[in-house]
C-alpha cells in the first residue's frame, strides 16, 4: 500500500480496521504481512468464488490505502486434475 496513505490510516486508527475487515470478509486460508518493495504488504490466500467479488475486495484498499492490488488465481491438485481432464 502507499506509504503516505498507510501512515495516515495508521495515525487515524483505520489501518487495523481495514485489514481486520478484509480478513473477516475473505476468511483466508493464510494471511501474511510483510514489507515488499519498501512498503507495507499483505499476502492472502483465499477462495475467490466469483470474479464479481473483485471490486468488493479491492475498492476499499484502493480508496483507503491507495494500494496496488494483484490477484493471482491458483489451483490445488484436484483443480489441476479436473482441468487437465477437461483439456483432453
Amino acid at each position: 500500500m502507499d506509504t503516505r496513505a498507510g501512515n495516515d490510516a495508521y495515525r487515524k486508527g483505520s489501518l487495523g480496521k481495514v485489514v481486520e475487515g478484509l480478513v473477516e470478509q475473505l476468511h483466508p486460508e493464510a494471511a501474511y504481512f510483510t514489507a515488499l518493495d519498501g512498503g507495507r504488504s499483505c499476502l492472502m490466500v483465499f477462495d475467490l468464488e466469483d470474479p464479481s467479488q473483485i471490486p468488493v475486495i479491492c475498492e476499499q484498499l484502493f480508496l483507503e490505502m491507495e494500494a496496488e492490488v494483484e490477484l493471482h488465481p491458483v489451483m490445488n491438485l484436484d483443480d489441476l486434475k479436473k482441468g487437465l481432464g477437461a483439456a483432453k
